[in-house]
């Protein structure tokens, strides 16, 4: 027998208020068997990219089938659009605003709606400061209940959805170029570079002026001092053994940098290559 019907949650509204739970209560009030699970709830208030990251990073871990809402909403109330795109793996729900950007470059969109129909919402007027609430938990809820993907609105052009413009990392033959796509809770520096461009080579990055040699493992550097390695996620990182990769090179900051180089989300690095192994 098929399993319950998984729904995600990501939001950038923390764990202080009731946020999280109302849209928890939304969504139980429509199908109370739906299975809830959080994927992240802490993502930097209005960081598109962050949320992006976090939700390509995890939906492939999730039943075929899953209803992945995602919430982090700086234009609530505004023109942009709400949406719901098909994919083979499930359904995303959330602002048209490019956080869905990560998940449909691996996994292409095969359908998307406009959530035009109030039928589905919390309410015909709904806030303009809480569409997680009134808009995207109800009607990700009636789609894990059954409802079909063209009552919900009309169809849109999958061209037309928003892209966040993420760089494409850049080869030559002995180097990647590439930026920092997102910064982890224990401030690891996530590039844009896939792991396998690393395999079996001896390699260094270069960020800030600093080159930081390259590894496997965390231990390869002493506790405090950084390491570049490929993450679990599959990118390479550049992180701090027992520390933290962003604050260690913010404190190495000239004073000229600190006006520009904060270490975040689009800073430039260079993967450098010596030799095959």
């Amino acid at each position: 027998m098929p399993g319950p019907q998984l729904v995600t949650l990501l939001s950038d509204f923390g764990l202080e208020d009731t946020y999280v739970s109302v849209l928890k209560g939304v969504i139980a009030q429509i199908d109370s068997q739906l299975v809830v699970i959080d994927l992240t709830h802490q993502i930097p208030p209005q960081n598109i990219a962050a949320a992006r990251f976090s939700l390509m990073s995890a939906y492939a871990y999730f039943p075929q089938g899953t209803i992945h809402i995602a919430v982090v909403d700086p234009g609530v109330g505004s023109t942009r659009r709400g949406v719901a795109i098909q994919i083979a793996a499930g359904v995303l729900v959330g602002p048209d605003n490019g956080l869905f950007s990560g998940v449909l470059d691996q996994a292409p969109a095969i359908a998307a709606v406009e959530l035009s129909n109030p039928h589905y919402w919390l309410t015909p007027q709904p806030s303009t400061t809480f569409h997680g609430r009134d808009i995207f938990a109800p009607v990700a809820a009636h789609i894990a209940s059954g409802v079909a993907l063209e009552q919900l609105g009309p169809a849109i052009a999958i061209d037309s959805l928003v892209q966040l413009a993420v760089p494409a990392c850049t080869v030559d033959s002995c180097s990647v170029s590439g930026v920092i796509q997102a910064v982890d809770h224990f401030g690891n520096l996530v590039t844009n570079i896939p792991g396998t461009y690393v395999q079996q080579k001896r390699w260094s990055l270069e960020i800030g002026g600093l080159t930081i040699p390259g590894g496997q493992t965390y231990s390869d550097a002493c506790p405090g001092e950084l390491i570049a390695l490929v993450g679990s996620h599959g990118w390479v990182e550049v992180a701090a053994n027992q520390g933290s990769a962003q604050a260690y090179l913010r404190q190495q900051r000239t004073v000229a940098q600190q006006s520009y180089q904060n270490y975040s989300y689009s800073t430039p690095i260079r993967v450098v290559f010596y030799s095959q192994i």
